[in-house]
């Protein structure tokens, strides 16, 4: 297949092929038994983590054994993994706090800590249940806790602040930072306005293909994580960015767009698609003008259109299926606090006398 025909997730998909298995040659040979077993149950993404969270679990294994301090990672046996104890997997926990890796030093905070120690359950349990270790080690060694971090969203007073001043930013620039502003400036628009209209993930904004939005339904096709094709609804405000930007600006770059990028909704200064990290800067660029207050993030936007969503309808199921979560219980989660507040203004709502 020519590399002009695959779309932008076909691209994503051989590219993180393409690393998971150079990870893996780094992994013991019956790694890959396992990778191949949760192909189908998990993102290409994912097994890219759940690979390089398992190569900090091997070195901690070699640098911490002194049976095993002679060997490679590829050599560490499962017999070598059946002999660790509880003790040997509260040490590891402990050593996530802050370890040397190839990258310099890290330091993990307890949401990363637990990350690293699922990925260890779900491998050592593959093999568990295939009768190639006795026990899952892993599994007796209680999980860190948690504490749940507040939602930063922006109100709406803060949505109409960032995008009048973005319209009208031209007005407090000169020079070469004007120029180039107008040059992006309808673009970056559209990104936001549609980031902050439709909730979709920054990677499913870069994604699109001019052909996913359909002006006769006002609709978007995105492709979630694991490749799950899914069609979201968008109103007027976002319909009228969109048609500014495609009849503007992009209808002049895609006559020159690089081989490959001809199809990209949204394209960088390069006539390249827009890359996520090209829109995480814009969205942080504009974000610390003008809502200074708040660190905000693309994942911000979508928090602040859950946010508005959930507020304006209270109805957590749509929620959670307008965001894509496969697991209704990550929204209330997420949630938790709006429905705390739902639940105050219910016990003020009823008067049991009259003053």
């Amino acid at each position: 297949m020519e590399k002009k025909n695959l779309t932008y997730h076909d691209e994503k998909e051989i590219e993180y092929t393409k690393r998971l298995r150079e990870l893996l040659t780094e992994l013991p040979p019956y790694a890959k038994d396992y990778f191949r077993a949760i192909e189908n149950t998990s993102s290409p993404r994912t097994r890219i983590s759940y690979a390089y969270d398992l190569q900090v679990f091997f070195r901690f294994m070699l640098e911490k054994n002194p049976s095993l301090s002679n060997k490679a990672i590829q050599d560490v046996t499962l017999d070598d993994i059946d002999r660790l104890t509880s003790s040997d997997i509260e040490e590891y926990q402990e050593y996530l706090k802050y370890y040397k890796s190839d990258n310099g030093n890290q330091k993990n905070r307890p949401v990363s800590i637990s990350r690293k120690l699922s990925s260890l359950r779900s491998f050592l349990n593959y093999y568990y249940k295939k009768e190639l270790l006795t026990k899952n080690v892993a599994m007796q060694v209680d999980m860190p806790k948690l504490h749940e971090k507040a939602i930063v969203r922006m109100e709406p007073d803060e949505v109409a602040i960032l995008l009048d001043n973005i319209e009208n930013y031209e007005s407090q620039l000169t020079g070469q930072k004007k120029a180039y502003f107008l040059k992006t400036k309808t673009r970056d628009l559209a990104i936001i306005t549609l980031l902050l209209g439709t909730g979709i993930r920054v990677s499913e904004c870069v994604g699109l293909d001019l052909n996913d939005i359909n002006f006769r339904e006002n609709s978007i096709r995105i492709i979630r994580k694991g490749g799950k094709e899914s069609i979201l609804y968008f109103g007027s405000e976002v319909e009228a960015a969109l048609k500014k930007y495609i009849n503007g600006p992009r209808e002049h770059i895609a006559l020159h767009a690089q081989q490959g990028h001809e199809n990209a909704l949204f394209f960088s200064m390069q006539q390249r698609r827009i890359s996520v990290h090209a829109v995480e800067n814009l969205v942080e660029k504009y974000t610390r003008e003008f809502v200074p207050q708040k660190k905000i993030t693309p994942h911000k936007l979508r928090s602040t259109f859950g946010t508005s969503l959930y507020q304006e309808t209270g109805d957590i199921y749509l929620v959670a299926d307008v965001l894509g979560h496969s697991d209704v219980g990550t929204t209330k989660k997420h949630y938790a606090a709006i429905e705390d507040n739902r639940r105050r203004m219910a016990a003020s709502a009823i008067k049991l006398r009259e003053p």
